[in-house]
């Protein structure tokens, strides 16, 4: 009888000693508590834990997303908009994620949303809309400051949608068309002012020597007749336009003297 009781109690502290073995996977750990008190952490691997008196937590350490419903918020300028955005994190010191806040995945959500509303509000419309990369980083160092104490990273914080009022797109586009055409207008000035001064350039070197006139003329006819056109040109010699010039300057100068 007596080895009953002692195979019977074997038994149950083989059974008590393989009910304790915990296995964690290579991105999680464990926190300890025994008899409500906090230990240590456990993992990843193989561990031995007290049956019934020892309690475990598990933790994620993998980088999580968390989806920032579309909010609606009101910019600098006072113009309403729509926007969501996507929280990545990860959990850097398990024994604060869970001893310092009470549900890390509602409270870091919470702390992303008031701190998105705050920012957008800090900012104009066309700020949020050109500088989304600085709004971004900003985001981002202001909830991790926040989360910080509880053991928690944030990696990045991504603004993916902007929505803004129709009327305000029907505005936004109407500016960028008057840009495009006023950027279109300078453009052609600029370039008839180019044209004219290499033409102004042009009339002086013709002016000075007067026989690339002529070269320019032959060009000109070796251009038509390449095009196999039936067009006539007559050409007048430069002489007779430098003749032309002179007799209208004597004209002129004979007037003034009378």
């Amino acid at each position: 009888m007596f080895w009953e009781y002692v195979i019977i109690i074997v038994a149950i502290l083989a059974f008590l000693s393989i009910l304790g073995f915990r296995v964690n996977q290579e991105y999680e750990r464990s926190l300890l508590f025994v008899l409500g008190r906090y230990i240590t952490i456990k993992g990843p691997g193989l561990y031995w834990i007290i049956p019934f008196i020892s309690r475990i937590v598990r933790v994620d350490t993998r980088t999580r997303t968390v989806d920032i419903d579309t909010q609606e918020t009101v910019t600098k300028d006072s113009v309403t908009i729509r926007v969501n955005a996507v929280l990545y994190y990860r959990i850097t010191n398990p024994k604060d994620a869970i001893l310092e806040v009470e549900r890390y995945q509602v409270a870091i959500f919470q702390a992303a949303l008031t701190v998105l509303r705050n920012v957008i509000g800090q900012n104009n419309l066309d700020d949020v809309l050109k500088n989304r990369d600085q709004i971004n980083q900003s985001l981002r160092e202001i909830v991790d400051t926040i989360t910080d104490p509880w053991g928690l990273k944030v990696e990045l914080v991504e603004m993916k949608d902007v929505e803004i009022p129709q009327s305000m797109q029907r505005a936004m586009a109407k500016e960028a068309e008057a840009t495009r055409e006023k950027r279109a207008r300078v453009i052609k000035a600029e370039g008839e002012l180019d044209a004219s001064k290499k033409l102004a350039q042009a009339a002086e070197e013709i002016a000075k020597t007067p026989y690339s006139l002529e070269l320019r003329r032959m060009q000109m006819i070796t251009e038509v007749g390449a095009e196999q056109n039936t067009t006539t040109i007559m050409l007048m010699p430069s002489d007779f336009v430098t003749l032309a010039k002179n007799l209208n300057d004597q004209f002129a100068a004979k007037k003034k003297d009378s």
